[in-house]
C-alpha cells in the first residue's frame, strides 16, 4: 500500500530536503525514523526539493508498505521519535499511482521580510534595512502573472528541462511586524522564489522600475536579475492536490 504523510519542519538544522551524502536533510532524517520504527528500509519521495535553511509548514511524501499498519500510532511514535523541529500531522493511505511530487497541481511560498528587529522569531525572516513602497512591489507583482517563462530568476546550471511556470497569485501584504510576499504556481525553478524576492524588493527601495523588471525578465539572464535572498525567510506554505 501506498501511504502519504503530511509534515512540518523548521529547516534551519538542515542542509535541504533531499538526502546528501553525510549532511542532515529532512529526507533523510525521516527515513532514518520510519525504517527504524517500521523495521524495514522505508523510503521516501518528498512533493519538493526544499533548499537549505528553507522551512515548511505545509509538506507531503509518500511511502510503500507491504503490509497494515496502525497509522495514528506511528504517527504519535514518530513525532517521539524524530527532533523538534519535525512534525508529522497525519499519515493517510492514498492511491497507487498517488506521486507526492507529480500529483501536485500548485504549490504556495512565502517569503517574510521585516525592517524590526525580532529576537524572537529570529531564523524565521530576513531583516531589511529601508522602508519598501509596497504598492510599487505589488504592481511589480502583477507584471510577473503576465509571463511564464522565469529563466532570468533560476539557478543556472540545473537539469531543468523547461524554465516555464504558471503563475496563479502574486502579491505582498504587511502582517503584523512582516512584509509577506505570497506566490502560488504550477512549478517553481531552484531558487526562483528568493531570487524574485530580492528582484520586487529592488523595486521597493527604489532601484528598479516597472519597464526595468520586464527588460530582466525578457532578457532571460539569471545575472539580470536582483540577488537571491536568504533562505530563513522562504517557507512552502501550501501543496495542492
Amino acid at each position: 500500500m501506498r501511504y502519504a504523510i503530511h509534515l512540518a519542519y523548521n529547516g534551519a538544522n538542515y542542509c535541504g530536503w533531499q538526502t546528501q551524502p553525510e549532511l542532515p536533510t529532512v529526507q533523510q532524517t525521516l527515513e532514518s525514523a520510519l525504517s527504524t520504527l517500521l523495521r524495514t528500509p522505508t523510503a521516501i519521495v518528498g512533493c519538493g526539493r526544499t533548499d537549505s535553511g528553507v522551512h515548511a509548514s505545509d509538506f507531503y511524501a509518500h511511502f510503500d508498505l507491504d503490509r497494515q499498519e496502525d497509522m495514528e500510532n506511528l504517527v504519535f511514535k514518530l513525532n517521539s521519535y524524530l527532533p523538534p523541529d519535525i512534525a508529522i500531522f497525519g499519515i493517510s493511505p492514498v492511491d497507487d499511482n498517488f506521486h507526492a511530487r507529480f500529483s501536485a497541481t500548485s504549490r504556495t511560498y512565502e517569503y517574510h521580510v521585516s525592517t524590526q528587529r525580532l529576537p524572537f522569531k529570529q531564523g524565521l525572516y530576513c531583516r531589511i534595512y529601508f522602508e519598501p513602497d509596497i504598492v510599487a512591489m505589488n504592481n511589480a507583482a502583477k507584471v510577473l502573472m503576465e509571463y511564464d517563462d522565469f529563466t532570468s530568476f533560476a539557478k543556472l546550471h540545473t537539469d531543468n528541462k523547461t524554465n516555464i511556470c504558471h503563475l496563479t497569485e502574486a502579491h505582498w501584504d504587511r502582517v503584523g511586524e512582516m512584509l509577506v510576499f505570497t506566490i502560488t504556481s504550477n512549478r517553481f525553478l531552484r531558487n526562483m522564489v528568493r531570487s524574485v524576492t530580492g528582484t520586487l524588493l529592488d523595486v521597493g527601495r527604489g532601484k528598479l522600475d516597472i519597464d526595468g523588471l520586464r527588460a530582466i525578465i525578457e532578457k532571460k539572464d539569471r545575472c539580470a536579475a536582483g540577488v537571491s535572498m536568504p533562505p530563513q525567510g522562504l517557507f512552502l506554505t501550501k501543496v495542492q492536490y
